[in-house]
């Protein structure tokens, strides 16, 4: 299993509509293949910052399966103009 991990800097006064947009995207991404589950947290100290959590089978089935799907594209027209800066996305695997 991969995680993958993004720290998400929502435009500040944007933070009510990038809620409503991830609701409608978090089904296109719970629908790709390898995908196992998510979770989406605000930060308590910078209510403008959100943690994002996706699981998924393996590593290609994020950077390959959905970022080379339509269904991304999708995705990145619901969210991407909520971030500033753009997030950096990084992939964990368990060793304990």
């Amino acid at each position: 299993m991969i995680l993958e991990q993004v720290i998400l800097n929502v435009i500040p006064g944007q933070t009510d509509e990038f809620e409503l947009a991830f609701k409608q995207a978090q089904q296109i991404i719970s629908g790709m293949p390898g995908y196992i589950s998510h979770e989406l947290q605000r930060c308590v100290e910078s209510p403008d910052q959100y943690l994002l959590l996706v699981r998924w089978e393996t590593l290609e089935d994020h950077t390959v399966g959905f970022r080379e799907s339509d269904e991304y594209q999708e995705w990145k027209k619901l969210l991407h103009h909520f971030y500033h800066p753009f997030p950096k996305v990084e992939h964990y695997i368990q060793v304990l």
